[in-house]
């Protein structure tokens, strides 16, 4: 076989192609530059971060265990210390107030038994009045139908004698 050459190959055009390629590599072809930089990256990333991260972790492990065995127990017997301390109070509490509730509930049920005596003895006061007034009543009355008949007996002479005058 007869081997094919390019048609720029020996050509004075192979130095002008070959400074296009590499313009273009130089200025249109991202890919090297690129991959360095994130090569970059990931190996900064690994050396820096990797370690401290691994150290956060274990110290918030440590810091859960720490709050789990130890902060969590002494909460929890801290609030049913307070919480036992509390409910006592809440019962004392409540056992006065009941107790002033029985006092107030007394003193108006006293209250109120002054006020039915009086109002019975107000209501006594006034039947014995009015029968008072009855009797009274009955007094006048019997006064001035007695007043009547004495007039109507006055008046019946007085029309006698009056009647004896009349006939001259």
């Amino acid at each position: 076989g007869r081997r094919r050459d390019s048609p720029a190959a020996g050509s004075p055009i192979q130095p002008i192609i070959k400074d296009v390629g590499e313009v273009y590599s130089r200025l249109l072809d991202h890919r090297p530059v690129i991959q360095g930089e994130i090569r970059y990256f990931v190996k900064e990333f690994e050396e820096k971060r990797g370690l401290r991260e691994l150290r956060v972790l274990e110290n918030l492990k440590n810091t859960i265990f720490e709050t789990n065995e130890r902060v969590l127990p002494k909460c929890e017997q801290a609030m049913q210390d307070n919480l036992s301390e509390t409910f006592k109070r809440l019962q004392a509490a409540n056992a006065m107030i009941h107790r002033l509730q029985e006092r107030e509930y007394e003193a108006r049920k006293l209250q109120a038994d002054k006020v039915m005596a009086r109002e019975e003895k107000c209501i006594a006061h006034w039947e014995e009045f009015m029968k008072e007034q009855q009797n009274k009543r009955a007094e006048v009355d019997e006064e001035h139908r007695k007043a009547m008949e004495r007039l109507k007996e006055q008046y019946s002479d007085m029309e006698k004698e009056l009647a004896k005058y009349v006939s001259f």
